[in-house]
């Protein structure tokens, strides 16, 4: 492998494979929130389970709307599930994009279609993401009444 000693080119290699690391910022921040969400759910699952081994389970109604909130959290756990599986695809994409510019930049392999297909997969796997993240938000909503009785 022949590499430049050129600096500019080098410090143009760098700033080329920086720029797509403000996603990947972005990218953590949304892993952090969505994997709030996840342990949110799974806590919730865990209390509903303990109150149907216990006293609940004499209560036919509560056993009936338990058992509909728990398929509602199983949904809601593979979205976001999968919303951090786009996400970690995502930031594996990205990486590679970053890896590719430099070396693209910086020695004589002429990547940069490979560099471009990289980019925009690790975007559509962000876009799907955010696509399992409001689903997934819409789901936790719409099982609230705030304080509406019910019909």
């Amino acid at each position: 492998m022949n590499l430049f000693i050129d600096p500019g080119t080098v410090t143009h290699g760098i700033q080329l494979a920086v720029a797509p690391v403000f996603l990947l910022t972005a990218v953590s921040g949304m892993i952090g929130a969505v994997a709030g969400r996840l342990s949110r759910i799974i806590d919730r699952a865990r209390v509903l389970e303990e109150r149907l081994k216990g006293k609940g389970a004499d209560d036919a109604e509560f056993v009936t709307q338990a058992h509909t909130e728990l398929g509602t959290l199983r949904t809601r756990g593979l979205l976001a599930n999968g919303a951090i599986g786009m996400l970690t695809l995502c930031s594996f994409l990205i990486g590679l994009t970053i890896i590719v510019l430099f070396l693209g930049e910086t020695t004589v392999f002429q990547i940069d279609r490979f560099a471009i297909v990289s980019f925009l997969a690790g975007i559509v796997c962000f876009m799907l993401a955010l696509g399992c993240f409001l689903a997934e938000t819409l789901l936790a909503t719409r099982i609230l009444n705030f304080g509406k009785p019910k019909d």
